[in-house]
């Protein structure tokens, strides 16, 4: 095998498609910043101890291992930005009010999430701390679909589901932890003879209604049908409450929900979304409530937040067009090195013509070129 041989779906990411990607990079950090959210960038490695606090085994699976050579202690290499992000909120900036972050950075995983996908996602994410209310989640759910309409994606469909309807029902299955666990799993799967065979031993109400819940998915009707099925308890009337409430605010997008999905089960602790676009095979971006993310570090308080994979995100973008350059002769002559300095000023693009390579091609579009006409450096179109 080549030395210079990359892993397995690790691949490095050449001009075109970098290009591609750095530009809708720009626009959803522009488009966050149009809603109020600051920036931060967390270090790719922490301590284990602390990159791993609340996140469940899952990330602990998905995260590349390491001792540092300086304190000797084990390190992590993020498998995701946001329990970072809620160590920032919590120790460093500790501000009474709501603080809105973002962030956007590479994480890393030890097995792809999917076949075929990238073990080195660039992941950007924005996250709402501080306020307990649905306008909070509203608003995280309207930033993640303005950056999807920004990165000129297909016709987007948005995916709900909260899990305090689960939550609710297993808090009255007098399952033990590890029967809860199987449950879950079966949920996830949509596995019904599982869920018979788990749940046997539970009140027939809960019982019908765990085994009900992986028929509710689809169009709005799923909130009624759950409504008159499930049973009449406080967190799942809430649940479906705040599912038609957020609903009913979403313009322009198409919605369903899956009452069932369990995706980030143990990180959520209330409405959770997906969001699709056509054309693309999975979710483009996920996100919801998620307020024990901060308990770990001592102070626990309402988040909601969604992230996304920008390079996933580009492949299901409209390819933009390349930027126009201007083409110039190499010279040393100050007139022209002046001009060439101005233009790039001005925020050209201006691509020098090395002597020898006046044929070759590159990534940029030159439209114009740069000339001598009497005694002065002008710009002419091609």
């Amino acid at each position: 095998m080549s030395a210079w041989v990359l892993p397995d779906h690790i691949a490095d990411v050449l001009p075109s498609e970098a290009r591609h990607i750095e530009e809708i990079r720009r626009d959803l950090l522009d488009m966050a910043r149009c809603y109020g959210y600051e920036l931060v960038m967390p270090p790719l490695l922490e301590h284990l101890e602390s990159l791993l606090s609340g996140t469940g085994k899952a990330l602990d699976l998905q995260t590349f291992k390491l001792v540092d050579q300086l304190s000797g202690r084990t390190m992590g290499l993020r498998a995701d930005t946001t329990p970072q992000v809620a160590r920032i909120d919590a120790h460093l900036l500790n501000r009474r009010g709501v603080t809105r972050l973002c962030y956007c950075g590479p994480v890393l995983h030890t097995l792809p999430a999917v076949p075929h996908a990238t073990r080195e996602p660039l992941q950007f994410g924005a996250e709402i701390y501080g306020h307990a209310g649905l306008e909070a989640d509203l608003e995280i759910l309207t930033l993640a679909l303005d950056c999807l309409k920004a990165s000129k994606v297909g016709s987007l469909t948005v995916d709900m589901a909260d899990a305090r309807i689960v939550s609710s029902l297993l808090a009255e299955s007098g399952l033990s932890s590890s029967q809860r666990a199987d449950v879950l799993a079966a949920l996830a799967s949509k596995d019904s003879s599982a869920l018979s065979e788990l749940t046997a031993a539970c009140p027939a109400p809960i019982s019908a209604a765990l085994k009900l819940l992986v028929t509710l998915y689809g169009g709005a009707g799923v909130l009624a049908q759950a409504r008159a099925a499930l049973p009449q308890l406080p967190g799942v009337l809430e649940a479906l409450d705040h599912l038609e409430w957020m609903a009913g605010h979403l313009d322009g997008v198409k919605v369903t929900f899956d009452l069932a999905d369990l995706r980030g089960y143990a990180y959520y602790t209330g409405m959770r979304f997906s969001v699709y676009a056509q054309g693309a095979s999975d979710a483009l971006a996920r996100g919801g409530r998620y307020d024990e993310v901060g308990s770990v570090f001592g102070r626990k308080r309402p988040a909601v937040g969604f992230s996304l994979d920008v390079k996933v995100l580009a492949h299901a973008a409209q390819v933009r067009p390349l930027r126009a350059a201007i083409r110039a002769p190499w010279g040393e002559a100050t007139a022209l090195r002046a001009a060439i300095a101005g233009l790039r000023q001005q925020g050209e693009t201006v691509v020098c013509v090395l002597p020898g390579h006046e044929s070759e091609v590159d990534e940029f579009h030159c439209d114009r070129e740069l000339v001598q006409a009497a005694g002065q450096w002008v710009v002419t179109a091609i």
